[in-house]
């Protein structure tokens, strides 16, 4: 009687691998599906696929405003940059909590605009004088280092820095 108990009991253990194994197979198949449609919208995503020429033009287009008040609205600085060409897009950045940095980026549909953009240099808007520049291009990994280089050796200020105490008692 024992043994039939112990065919029951491993006729049920082997029923649960199959649903395992079975239930596996499902999860593995929904996995190559979804890794081929995330594939798929990465191939399609514009943005992915703007080249770094791509970049280039649109920053050769664009112009960098410095001391923009705090309570202007995008549409104020297009407002303002109107008569210089077409505004494609005004970017006023801020902080981590929402809050306006002081700084904005206008985007323009032609190249010529830039050089129009620039002559309201120190012009004014909200009562501060702006201050406008053509963006530059930023490339990845030429951004300056504080303090040392990175694997310079430290150079302490005289030879025991750091090893001798402060006072020597005199004996």
């Amino acid at each position: 009687a024992s043994g039939a108990n112990e065919d029951r009991v491993r006729c049920g253990d082997v029923q649960q691998i199959d649903d395992m194994r079975r239930r596996l197979r499902e999860l593995e198949e929904t996995e190559r599906e979804m890794l081929a449609v995330a594939a798929a919208a990465s191939h399609e995503d514009p943005a992915a696929a703007a080249t770094a020429l791509e970049k280039a033009e649109v920053d050769a287009c664009s112009i960098y405003v410095g001391n923009v008040d705090y309570g202007c609205l995008p549409e104020e600085v297009q407002e303002h940059f109107q008569d210089c060409g077409t505004v494609n897009r005004v970017t006023i950045l801020t902080d981590f909590y929402g809050n306006p940095k002081g700084y904005a980026y206008v985007e323009f549909h032609e190249a010529e605009a830039v050089q129009n953009a620039l002559q309201l240099n120190d012009t004014e808007l909200h009562g501060r004088p702006l201050k406008v520049c053509p963006k530059r291009t930023n490339v990845p990994g030429m951004s300056y280092h504080r303090g040392r280089r990175p694997f310079q050796p430290y150079y302490p200020p005289y030879p025991a820095f750091g090893r001798s105490p402060r006072f020597y008692p005199y004996y």
